[in-house]
């Protein structure tokens, strides 16, 4: 048995969320929907901004979601992140740990500032990042840690990585690892503005092609330049052995490498969508790597992500995944 379900690479941020009308994105200048990477400046500009309105802390980022989840579902996870030896590096890193995540931060860490990602929640349940990457935009191949790596199930790739060089770099190696020991690889498109700026980088990253890739609809079509999910579905089984793509309020639709299978979610009233793609992810790598079909996985997936999107935060409270399980598997 290997030592880990899913080892995951990517930005660590400390992600802070606030709630927010979309007069006031208007007004500041912030564009929404979507993840707009900006300098230290401009962010410290905006929570000042924002200060008395925050409604919660918690380290984060795409992939540590992910593995949280992972974790919180009764899985074995490792991050491989950066955060400096700062406040905030601190308290990412306490948090981390609690949440049951194994880690590549134990030890000295180096100066810096560690990368923050603000959130802001309209009331239509929308929600959007302002991020200043810090000290994870020189994530590398020095916090890759191989024998780990070599001792997972899945690799799960944070598909944020690909805008800057060292991450890419980071991803590409920890790919060739992974191949090479004969674990699965797995991808995330992390966010359709990202997808359609670094489409050569996610070429570089998925190379001879990935395991698993997960994707929201839009993210689906603007990588394969195409105007359905169903053709979009057909072009990633060139890239992807299989794959998930969410579809909102409407389910997934799910390639297991021999049938497409549709999943319908239960409708909710959504008050925050952040982290649900996240969540959707360790959800699903948890399902496959303890027995279940691709089917069930999206089940549970989609399951996840519908009680998530109720509450404020990317993250379910600590005991609410294996509730969760039990109320569609016991």
């Amino acid at each position: 048995m290997k030592k880990y379900n899913v080892y995951g690479i990517g930005n660590a941020l400390v992600d802070i969320e606030f709630e927010v009308s979309p007069e006031f994105l208007k007004k500041n200048g912030v564009e929404k929907g979507l993840m707009t990477l900006v300098d230290e400046d401009r962010q410290e500009e905006l929570l000042k901004i924002c200060d008395g309105n925050q409604h919660k802390r918690s380290c984060g980022g795409s992939a540590a979601n992910t593995v949280i989840a992972v974790s919180q579902f009764g899985g074995r996870s490792f991050y491989s992140c950066k955060v400096s030896n700062d406040e905030t590096g601190d308290f990412y890193f306490t948090d981390l740990v609690e949440q049951g995540v194994q880690t590549n931060l134990h030890g000295e860490r180096q100066e810096g500032t560690t990368g923050k990602c603000m959130v802001f929640v309209t009331p239509d349940a929308d929600r959007t990042m302002n991020t200043y990457l810090g000290i994870t935009s020189t994530f590398s191949t020095e916090e890759l840690q191989p024998d780990d790596i070599k001792d997972s199930e899945y690799l799960y790739i944070e598909g944020y990585l690909v805008t800057g060089d060292s991450g890419k770099k980071a991803a590409i190696e920890a790919k060739k690892i992974a191949q090479k020991a004969g674990v699965k690889t797995a991808l995330t498109f992390s966010d359709p503005g990202i997808v359609g700026f670094f489409k050569e980088g996610f070429n570089e990253i998925i190379g001879d092609g990935v395991d698993l890739l997960f994707c929201n609809e839009e993210e689906a079509m603007s990588y394969t330049d195409t105007k359905s999910v169903g053709e979009a579905a057909q072009a990633l089984k060139k890239i992807a052995k299989t794959f998930a793509i969410t579809l909102g309020p409407k389910g997934a639709l799910v390639f297991d490498g021999n049938k497409e299978i549709e999943v319908i979610t239960r409708k909710v009233e959504a008050l925050d969508t952040n982290g649900a793609g996240d969540l959707f992810a360790g959800a699903f790598l948890y399902a496959i790597t303890h027995g279940h079909s691709y089917s069930e996985a999206a089940k549970l997936a989609c399951e996840s992500s519908s009680t998530l999107v109720t509450q404020f935060g990317a993250r379910l409270k600590k005991d609410h995944p294996k509730e969760i399980y039990k109320s569609l598997f016991a």
